[in-house]
């Protein structure tokens, strides 16, 4: 039974998404604030993370910043009512893997957690891709230079694994997308440059491996 944590302030969304998971077979516990989920995920880890950004004390943003300093590669659906573009962008740069507004549809919602942990499943299953000194490993979910691990966002993972895993081929932004975020509408094209923005710099010497194919995308090219 697949485990879900659910990290919301206010008792009625956290209780009706709970319930909502339960009749679908998943096993949910709720935390109402974030110091407190923090503590728990040290000693027990679940499959899925459903995070609220506006909590009492450590707000969510702050807590995917510690999550993924630390290591952790659990899958991440925000869950707010913040929902500007600039609000998904940071989301998703800071390494979640879905942003759903608030007010929002439960039965999408559970869709997409399905839709998530799929994805999850299929990466646990993935490949080794290396070009010259440049890894991705979809298994451990690393990516290392000269044997040194570079830290990546989980998007950033994926959009490199993605165009690595295709050497050549030319990915449009929508493509990108489709293939990484079940729900086009809350990325956008911007947020594909932003990501490949971070992901060149952090790549340094290899960063010339992600052509830019002017108004179509992106390809991955030794």
């Amino acid at each position: 039974m697949k485990k879900i944590f659910i990290v919301e302030d206010e008792p009625d969304i956290a209780n009706l998404v709970a319930h909502n998971l339960r009749k679908e077979r998943f096993d949910v516990s709720i935390f109402h604030e974030g110091e407190i989920f923090l503590r728990s995920i040290k000693s027990e880890t679940p499959d899925l993370v459903i995070l609220d950004l506006m909590l009492p004390g450590i707000d969510g943003l702050d807590i995917c910043k510690i999550m993924r300093s630390e290591g952790q590669k659990m899958p991440i659906i925000i869950l707010t009512a913040k929902g500007t573009e600039l609000d998904i962008v940071l989301g998703l740069e800071l390494g979640a893997d879905d942003y759903v507004v608030k007010p929002f549809n439960i039965r999408e919602l559970i869709a997409r957690v399905k839709a998530v942990l799929r994805r999850s499943e299929d990466h646990q299953e993935g490949n080794l891709f290396v070009v010259e000194s440049l890894s991705v490993d979809m298994d451990s979910f690393e990516t290392r230079i000269d044997g040194s691990l570079i830290d990546l966002t989980y998007a950033e993972l994926k959009i490199l694994s993605l165009l690595i895993s295709k050497p050549g081929r030319v990915f449009t932004r929508h493509q990108i997308i489709e293939r990484i975020w079940d729900d086009y509408r809350v990325v956008t094209s911007k947020t594909i440059d932003v990501h490949i923005t971070h992901l060149r710099d952090k790549l340094g010497s290899y960063a010339h491996f992600i052509k830019t194919v002017r108004g179509v995308g992106y390809k991955f090219e030794s």
